[in-house]
């Protein structure tokens, strides 16, 4: 059996309230991004795939029009489907996590989590997430580091309880598995929920470290960061909170410009 059988092989898993083309998506990109699926190599056909992962070729070919939205293959009339010869730049500007817009071709990102806590709401998290007051909020910091020299720190924020499940079941019930990954809660959701998140904006703001984030990023306290305060919607609702601060060994942040019409 070959990668790409064993692959295809496992399970496909779905959590409560996820489309079926949306597990099946999220399935084949981890596949692009793991190499199983070579760059410029073809796809298995629709009914192919369909068979291995044990769903209808409808929800097949739904889950490959979101990958040719997304830029991970493009299809070549009479042919078929090909992943792409390179994966799409990644920038600021593209939703994605943290550890992904801020890796390069040489090292990857590896996040490892320092606090995970439910804590009372505060006015930063309250403002961002439009929150009651008395709520409570998941906080994880994790620290995020390159060639094992740390270049940021992650600090995200959920609402807790009633008042992540009102928002999205299916978060709600990935969150715990998200929280015990070797990564961003949000990489974590991403991974478990496919791409359900509808917007987000990420502001942009200079500063110096300080104390304590100095000596985790191993920093003097007046040293230059920039920090991205980055709140992400389900449904037109806000649901996620992430201050990350970024050292500037991380080298240069990409912001993709296009002309305006």
């Amino acid at each position: 059996m070959t990668r790409m059988d064993e692959f295809l092989a496992e399970p496909l898993t779905t959590t409560v309230g996820q489309p079926l083309r949306v597990a099946a998506y999220t399935r084949i990109t981890r596949g692009i991004r793991d190499g199983v699926f070579p760059l410029g190599s073809a796809l298995p056909r629709e009914t192919e795939l369909g068979t291995s992962l044990g769903v209808s070729r409808t929800v097949i070919r739904e889950a490959l029009m979101l990958l040719e939205e997304d830029g991970l293959i493009t299809t070549r009339r009479g042919v078929g489907r090909f992943v792409t010869a390179s994966t799409p730049k990644v920038g600021l500007e593209d939703l994605r996590p943290f550890e992904v817009a801020l890796a390069n071709t040489e090292h990857p990102i590896t996040v490892k989590p320092t606090t995970f806590v439910m804590q009372p709401n505060t006015d930063f998290v309250s403002s961002n997430l439009n929150l009651d007051p008395e709520a409570n909020t998941w906080f994880r910091e994790s620290v995020l580091s390159r060639a094992d020299e740390p270049i940021a720190i992650v600090q995200e924020h959920l609402p807790a309880g009633r008042y992540l499940s009102d928002i999205s079941p299916a978060i709600a019930s990935s969150f715990q598995h998200a929280a015990e990954q070797n990564g961003t809660l949000f990489a974590g959701l991403l991974e478990r929920c496919g791409p359900i998140f509808s917007a987000s904006s990420c502001q942009i703001t200079p500063s110096v470290v300080g104390v304590s984030r100095g000596k985790q990023l191993g920093l003097a306290a007046s040293d230059p960061v920039i920090i991205l305060t980055q709140v992400i919607e389900h449904d037109a609702t806000p649901v996620y909170l992430a201050k990350c601060i970024v050292s500037s060994r991380v080298g240069h942040l990409t912001v993709i410009q296009t002309p305006s019409n």
